[in-house]
């Protein structure tokens, strides 16, 4: 099950559970799209992989015990370990290729 992490790994912004901002890689990874956008520019810092919206987790069960509030988001921050220099150096050479070609 997604984890739905609560803040972004670069610029440590909260990402609420129903962020529109939050964007995430097939490793769950989370960032917002500012730092998606124009430091990571579509390249996962840790695995390489282009990024995606994430899901929003309805708040409201419409089916029982699938929600939030059964569901828990993460509390958890993550922050990566990389400076903003080094972020930027390792996609550099990755951003002109695509996601599903990397």
């Amino acid at each position: 099950m997604l984890e739905i992490r609560p803040n972004c790994e670069c610029c440590d912004k909260d990402l609420q559970a129903h962020s529109t901002e939050a964007m995430i890689c097939s490793y769950e990874c989370t960032f917002c799209k500012s730092c998606v956008d124009n430091i990571l520019e579509n390249v996962c810092p840790n695995c390489g992989g282009g990024f995606v919206a994430r899901p929003i987790r309805p708040e409201n069960d419409y089916r029982e015990g699938v929600s939030l509030k059964y569901q828990k988001a993460s509390t958890k921050r993550v922050h990566t370990p990389y400076s903003e220099k080094e972020l930027r150096d390792f996609s550099r050479p990755l951003k002109h290729i695509k996601p599903e070609a990397r």
